[in-house]
């Protein structure tokens, strides 16, 4: 009679004769065993063939991460700096800065004189002309408490808008160096991404293979003998 089939679990830990003396002599002894770091590559009748395959992956993305990251950093470093550099010399050629003149008063801060009214900005109505001699109104960020009438710098494009200035040679590296970190830390982390998705397919197909040949197993172990 046939008995209900258990679930497949993974082998047991392989444990050579040494141990099992070990043990005979020093039951107390913990058995604590160091496993070894290049255990894919090392033959012994537990290590499987998608163990060796999952180990060469990981050496081919390793490898492939050394490669491709100093790749990658002088890449799109290279291509952020043309893009902010070009587009600090188009802000250059198309904004100019111009006096307005504010059409109202600005709103006043709630703590005057306080280090934080000093930094505060407000939007205010400013009236300016741009250079071919057109008037225009727009919003202007201007300190508080500044009356009607006050004249202020703004920054302002060909198509009169106030804008903010032209990015600075200091903007343009920064910016660079954003890009350039992104690009050094995605390299590493699509790496590690690939690997995770490797390992679990490559799990699954060995979860797959134990079910099987467990279920060839089993019932030899669970079937009462005549």
């Amino acid at each position: 009679m046939a008995g209900h089939i258990p679930p497949a679990q993974p082998p047991p830990e392989e444990h050579d004769d040494h141990d099992k003396h070990d043990k005979h002599q020093n039951p107390r002894t913990p058995r604590s065993r160091p496993r070894p770091l290049l255990w894919r590559w090392r033959r012994n009748p537990l290590r499987r063939r998608n163990d060796l395959v999952q180990g060469w992956i990981a050496v081919g993305l390793f490898l492939a991460v050394l490669t491709a990251t100093p790749a990658a950093v002088v890449l799109v470093g290279d291509t952020a700096r043309r893009h902010f550099e070009q587009a600090a010399r188009h802000q250059a050629d198309t904004r100019h800065r111009t006096t307005a003149v504010l059409v109202h008063d600005a709103p006043r801060h709630p703590d005057p004189g306080s280090a934080e009214a000093k930094k505060a900005r407000y939007p205010v109505t400013v009236r300016f002309t741009d250079r071919h001699g057109h008037s225009h109104t727009a919003q202007a960020d201007v300190e508080p408490a500044l009356p009607a009438g006050n004249s202020v710098r703004v920054w302002v494009s060909d198509d009169g808008k106030v804008t903010e200035p032209p990015l600075t040679k200091d903007e343009v590296r920064d910016h660079t160096m954003g890009y350039v970190v992104l690009a050094a830390l995605a390299v590493p982390i699509l790496g590690a991404a690939a690997y995770a998705c490797a390992h679990r397919r490559l799990e699954r197909h060995n979860l797959a293979r134990w079910e099987a040949a467990w279920a060839r197993t089993a019932p030899r172990w669970t079937t009462t003998p005549p």
